[in-house]
C-alpha cells in the first residue's frame, strides 16, 4: 500500500524587543540565570501585566509580511497547565481572537514556486528554561515573559524537504522585516512538527504525532524523515498509530514517546481578566503597514531582472541583505553589473573574511568597485592588474584611477609596441614557436605568458594572442 505524508508546523519566534511582553525586564540573552526577572514575569500575586507596544507592532507587521489579515480586535487568554518552567501555572497566549489570521509564504523548491498557507500567527509569552543535571534540575526564568510569536501552518506540507525550505523562507522574511534576529543558537526560533501519514487517496488525516521543540531546521528535516518512516512501518505491519507527543533524539536519530497528545480543552482556556482586548485603529494599522519591506523572494526576482544576475548570485545577496544593499549601490550606473557581482562575491567577500573586516570597516566608497570594473571593461587595465589595484584600494582606500596612474598600470594596447614584444619572445623561444607551427596549439599559451611577463602584466592579453598567431602564421 502507498502512503502520503501530511505535515503542519508551529514555529515559535522571539520578537526583537528591548523588554519583555508584560514588564520592563530586559529581553536579553546570556545574562546570569534569574537576574532578568521581576514580580510580574514571575507571576507574583497582585501584579498586573502591561502589554509591550513594540511587540504588538511587530506582530501586526508580521501579519502584513505574511499576507495575513490583521483584525481590528485581538484578545489574550490564559492557557492553564502546571510545569516547572511556568511560574504562573498558566501561559498568556491567544486562542479564538489572535492578532493575525490566514496568510501564506511562497518559496522556491528547485525550479518550482511552492506556497504554504498560514492558519494564524498569535502573540504569547515565552516560559523559562529548564536545565537537567545528574541528580537535580534548575529553571532559569530570564526568558519567561519574552514576547513570542507562534506561526501555525495549514496541514499541507508534503515532505521533509518542503518543511525545511518553508522554515528557511519564513526565517528570511522575519529577518528582512526586522521582526526577529532568528538566532537559533540563542533559542530565538523553535518549532513543533505535526506529522501524520495516510493511505494514498484517503481524505481523513491519520493520527497526528507532534515532535516538540526542534531547535534546528536540519534537525527538523531529519526528525520528519525518521518519523514518517516509523509511521509507515507501523501501518504496513498492521499496527495502529495514536495521537501523541514525541521528542527527537538527534544523537540516536530517533523519536521517543513522551505522552499522549492533549486537546485544547485540557488547558481550560479563558480570557485573561487583567488584559483588555487589543483594538488598534485604522491609522495604527496603516502606520505599521508602511514598514513592510521588499521580501526575499521578490528581491531575488528583481535582482535577476534588473541586473541580469544568475540565480546563484542573487541568492547570495538575498541571503546577506547588507551585502545585497552594498552591491546595488555599486551596480547602479555600471555597464556590466554581472562583473560587479563577481567582484563583490568572489573578491571583496574573500578579502573581508581574510582580514576580519566588515562592510562598515571598508576604507573605500562602494562606487570605487564600480570604477574598477569600468576600467577593466573599458580596456584601461586587464583583470590581473585589476586584482593588484583592488588590493591597494582595500589597504589604502585610494581611488582605482589614482592607483593606476600613480603606478603606471595602464594596459598596453598599442599594436606596434606589443608586436615587437611578441617578436622578441618568439626569437627567445624558438622551440615553442616551432611547436605551435607543428600543430601544438597549447604552445601559444606559453608564448602569451612570456609576453605578459615582459610587459609586467600590462599587455592586453586578447590582443597579444591575436598578434602572436598572426606573426607565427606569416
Amino acid at each position: 500500500m502507498k502512503y502520503e505524508v501530511v505535515i503542519g508546523l508551529e514555529t515559535h519566534v522571539q520578537l526583537k524587543t528591548l523588554s519583555k511582553m508584560w514588564c520592563g525586564c530586559a529581553n536579553l540573552y546570556g545574562a546570569e540565570p534569574n537576574t532578568q526577572v521581576c514580580p510580574i514575569c514571575l507571576g507574583m500575586p497582585g501584579v498586573l501585566p502591561v502589554p509591550n507596544a513594540e511587540a504588538l507592532r511587530l506582530t501586526a507587521l508580521t501579519g502584513f509580511l505574511l499576507n495575513s489579515e490583521v483584525p481590528s480586535k485581538a484578545k489574550f487568554d490564559r492557557k492553564n497547565y502546571f510545569y516547572p518552567d511556568s511560574a504562573k501555572n498558566y501561559q498568556l497566549t491567544q486562542l479564538d481572537m489572535p492578532s493575525t489570521q490566514g496568510g501564506f509564504v511562497e518559496f522556491e523548491m528547485g525550479d518550482e514556486l511552492a506556497r504554504v498557507n498560514i492558519t494564524r500567527a498569535h502573540l504569547e509569552e515565552d516560559v523559562g528554561k529548564s536545565t537537567h543535571f545528574s541528580d537535580y534540575s534548575g529553571v532559569d526564568f530570564n526568558r519567561a515573559g519574552v514576547p513570542l510569536l507562534e506561526i501555525i501552518t495549514e496541514p499541507e506540507i508534503s515532505s521533509p524537504n518542503m518543511a525545511f525550505e518553508y522554515l528557511n523562507a519564513l526565517k528570511n522574511i522575519l529577518q528582512y522585516g526586522g521582526v526577529s534576529d532568528c538566532d537559533m543558537e540563542k533559542g530565538q526560533v523553535r518549532c513543533d512538527l505535526n506529522v501524520s501519514v495516510r493511505s494514498l487517496g484517503q481524505k481523513e488525516l491519520g493520527a497526528k504525532v507532534e515532535i516538540k521543540n526542534m531547535n534546528s531546521f536540519s534537525g527538523a528535516r531529519r526528525a520528519l524523515e525518521y518519523e514518517i518512516s516509523r509511521q509507515v512501518k507501523v501501518l504496513s505491519e498492521g499496527g495502529l498509530l495514536r495521537q501523541e507527543t514525541r521528542r527527537w533524539d538527534d544523537e540516536a536519530g530517533i523519536t521517543d514517546s513522551m505522552r499522549t497528545k492533549e486537546e485544547a480543552h485540557d488547558y481550560r482556556y479563558f480570557p485573561d481578566p487583567d488584559l483588555m482586548p487589543h483594538t488598534p485603529s485604522q491609522e495604527w494599522h496603516e502606520q505599521v503597514r508602511a514598514c513592510v519591506v521588499e521580501l526575499p523572494l521578490a528581491r531575488k526576482h528583481r535582482l535577476m531582472a534588473d541586473y541580469q544576475l544568475p540565480s546563484g548570485d542573487a541568492d547570495v545577496f538575498v541571503g546577506d541583505p547588507a551585502l545585497g544593499d552594498y552591491y546595488e549601490k555599486v551596480a547602479k550606473g555600471v555597464k556590466n553589473p554581472k562583473a560587479v557581482a563577481n567582484w563583490v562575491i568572489n573578491t571583496l567577500q574573500a578579502k573581508m573574511t581574510e582580514s576580519g573586516l566588515g562592510l562598515p570597516d571598508l576604507r573605500f566608497d562602494p562606487s570605487a568597485i564600480g570604477e574598477l570594473v569600468n576600467l577593466v571593461e573599458g580596456g584601461q587595465i586587464n583583470s590581473r592588474i585589476a586584482q593588484e589595484v583592488f588590493l591597494e584600494m582595500f589597504n589604502s582606500g585610494q581611488n582605482p584611477a589614482v592607483i593606476v596612474e600613480a603606478k603606471g598600470l595602464l594596459q598596453v594596447s598599442d599594436s606596434d609596441e606589443l608586436g615587437q614584444m611578441c617578436r622578441d619572445v618568439i626569437v627567445a623561444n624558438p622551440g615553442s614557436a616551432d611547436d605551435f607551427c607543428n600543430g601544438k596549439t597549447a604552445a601559444l599559451n606559453f608564448l602569451k605568458g612570456q609576453v605578459m611577463k615582459a610587459s609586467q602584466g600590462k599587455a592586453n592579453p586578447q590582443l597579444v594572442g591575436e598578434l602572436l598567431e598572426q606573426i607565427l602564421n606569416e
